[in-house]
């Protein structure tokens, strides 16, 4: 019991990475767009729900987005001095 194996250390060191759903709002870039994602949050002294606004440079690879594109990112390491997040999938292409 005083063991431990190797797959119970990787397991507890484990942090999974942040995924988060947004529109694609630039793809003017190479193999870069740039996604927003809305939070809807209650201010803490009003209770009034505020929506906040974040963008995310995202690595496209396959320079496949097309603006309003809704998109499924997830963080990885740093790709560049913007770039810290890749695409996990296409949910919904803009119409």
């Amino acid at each position: 019991m005083a063991e431990e194996t190797s797959t119970d250390v990787a397991a507890e060191r484990y942090n999974p990475r942040k995924v988060r759903e947004g529109i694609v709002t630039s793809n003017a870039m190479e193999k870069t767009a740039v996604v927003s994602v809305t939070d809807r949050v209650r201010h803490p002294r009003y209770g009034k729900t505020v929506q906040r606004t974040t963008k995310f440079h995202v690595h496209d690879e396959t320079n496949d987005l097309r603006l309003g594109d809704r998109v499924r990112i997830q963080e990885t390491r740093p790709i560049s001095k913007l770039k810290r997040w890749r695409i996990l999938e296409i949910l919904e292409r803009a119409r």
